[in-house]
């Protein structure tokens, strides 16, 4: 079995996030390669917790963020997305920025992995207005390290 097989839906989402902090299209590409309608749900439900995390945690630290320097980091980062979705996510961050809750919606129903993307990308931003690159890519490798300490616990292995 490849090693893109035995990872996880949490891996995927941890491996394209961290593609885009990168700036790194192979890397995103990668992290979803393979993924089925089904995989591609799981990853995307993973980012959208990471998402709504990662705006609680702005809030709650009223951590500073002005909605043109999101958007100049989303266009930035969003470089390193397949082509064919780098406006899709162009058209959700900028449909976000104005609170237009329904095109954003739009933008990434369209198809589950244009949504997948705009999420990581989403994800990223935040994550790095947050906690910056290195303090950000910590965060997640902490994420990645207390999941799998959870599957070992539940999992009665000791």
């Amino acid at each position: 079995m490849s090693d893109a097989a035995q990872k996880t839906a949490r891996d995927r989402a941890l491996d394209v996030v961290r593609g885009y902090v990168g700036h790194d299209p192979v890397a995103v590409r990668e992290a979803l390669d393979g993924l089925d309608a089904g995989g591609s749900l799981e990853v995307y439900a993973i980012l959208n917790g990471l998402l709504r995390s990662t705006i609680s945690i702005m809030e709650l630290t009223g951590r500073p963020w002005r909605l043109d320097d999101l958007v100049r980091r989303a266009d930035e980062v969003a470089v390193s997305a397949p082509p064919h979705y780098e406006f899709a996510v162009a058209e959700a961050t900028r449909a976000w920025a104005r609170g237009d809750e329904s095109a954003m919606r739009a933008a990434s129903c369209r198809d589950l992995t244009g949504a997948v993307h705009i999420t990581a990308v989403g994800v990223t931003v935040l994550g790095l207005a947050v906690w910056g690159r290195t303090g950000f890519l910590d965060v997640l490798a902490e994420i990645h390290e207390a999941a799998d300490e959870r599957v070992y616990d539940v999992s009665g292995r000791s």
